[in-house]
């Protein structure tokens, strides 16, 4: 990739914040702490078939169902009150989740590198402020965006769209960071940068568009950039 980008999109759920920090909230529901990544691929396979449809799906709602699916599945003579309230239960935790070791240095970091940091995520833009509010990296924000307001979640084009649009640039000069390569993919497809947060090991589909960067960490993106 030549030349820095004007402004980095940065997705939350899962590349800012750290699903891991909520499996307890499972585990007192009466679920597992793995179930955490079962339903948060439940959450986005469900988001993104109402946005095929077209409507504009709230990730609170979506989120908040399938956790009580879940427990209800789990533990199928529990009451619906009591359904309800572990499933609250596992929706207030996740807005309370941790960010990743490499998060609040990273965004310190490519603020300081002249990087305009925008976060642009499925859910609700409280939730990304209530992430890094009392953090260093609050203040090195720029704005928080939600596809919501775009009429539909990425890997939408509206989504990305809505971004740019927002933060007056230009596809070229944005970069889109994301640990979700369908997400990346979406981006590339508006003519967005890309940059893939590696932290697993993994290896990237080859059915999608190479990332314009691979890195490990937020960190390491602002010392490449």
């Amino acid at each position: 990739m030549t030349g820095r980008p004007v402004a980095a999109f940065l997705d939350v759920n899962d590349t800012l914040s750290d699903l891991g920090s909520v499996g307890g909230a499972f585990v007192d529901a009466g679920l597992r702490a793995e179930d955490v990544r079962a339903w948060y691929l439940s959450v986005l396979r469900d988001g993104f078939a109402a946005t095929v449809l077209g409507d504009n799906a709230s990730y609170a709602a979506i989120g908040t169902d399938v956790a009580r699916s879940m427990i209800h599945a789990a533990h199928p003579d529990r009451s619906d009150a009591d359904l309800d309230a572990a499933a609250q239960s596992i929706m207030t935790a996740m807005v309370a989740a941790q960010p990743h070791p490499d998060v609040v240095p990273g965004i310190v970091a490519l603020n300081e590198v002249g990087v305009r940091v925008i976060t642009l995520s499925n859910g609700s833009t409280d939730v990304a402020r209530r992430l890094l509010g009392d953090t260093p990296a609050a203040a090195a924000m720029d704005s928080y965006l939600s596809a919501n307001d775009a009429g539909g979640w990425k890997p939408s084009p509206a989504a990305y769209r809505h971004g740019l649009r927002s933060a007056g640039v230009a596809g070229v000069e944005a970069l889109m960071v994301a640990v979700h390569p369908w997400d990346l993919e979406g981006a590339r497809r508006v003519g967005m940068r890309t940059a893939w947060i590696n932290r697993t090991g993994a290896t990237y589909p080859a059915h999608f568009g190479a990332p314009d960067i691979e890195v490990t960490s937020l960190v390491d993106l602002a010392d490449r950039l």
